[in-house]
């Protein structure tokens, strides 16, 4: 099983940027615990991180003829990409949507997915485990 992982836009930031919402630990450390926990699991990832937003669209497109499903993590395009949501529905695989922070429990603007409704699911404001959990979802409705 292959999974492709998509960071959006400034997730290249982390551990510089607003630690009360998404910790001290950097990209390279998230990223880390992912393949770690993929191989455990016998998951083949691919991790991407874009801040462009038809960068993503075309990695997703790429995804459904590569990858077997997709955690991706949008960022501030959750709230409003349209194109990034019609993506996702163009594809045949299933897309969890990760967020580091609670995206309910901040800004109001932040508590309305658009990618939500074209998610298999979503998982947020548990930190980097969410990507973690993801994954371990991945094998879990595989099994059954």
């Amino acid at each position: 099983m292959k999974i492709y992982v998509i960071h959006g836009p400034n997730i290249n930031m982390l551990g510089n940027r607003e630690s009360e919402h998404y910790g001290t630990q950097t990209l390279e450390e998230l990223n880390s615990s992912i393949i770690k926990e993929s191989e455990s699991l016998g998951i083949e990832v691919e991790i991407f991180q874009f801040n462009s937003e038809g960068d993503i669209i075309t990695k997703l497109q790429e995804a459904n003829n590569y990858a077997q499903g997709v955690i991706i993590n949008p960022g501030a395009y959750t709230h409003y990409s349209i194109a990034i949501r019609d993506a996702i529905a163009a594809i045949s695989k299933p897309v969890i949507e990760v967020h580091i922070s609670n995206i309910f429990n901040r800004e109001s603007f932040r508590s309305h997915s658009v990618i939500a409704p074209v998610a298999k699911g979503q998982i947020s404001g548990m930190g980097f485990a969410g990507y973690l959990l993801a994954l371990n979802a991945f094998i879990k409705t595989k099994e059954g």
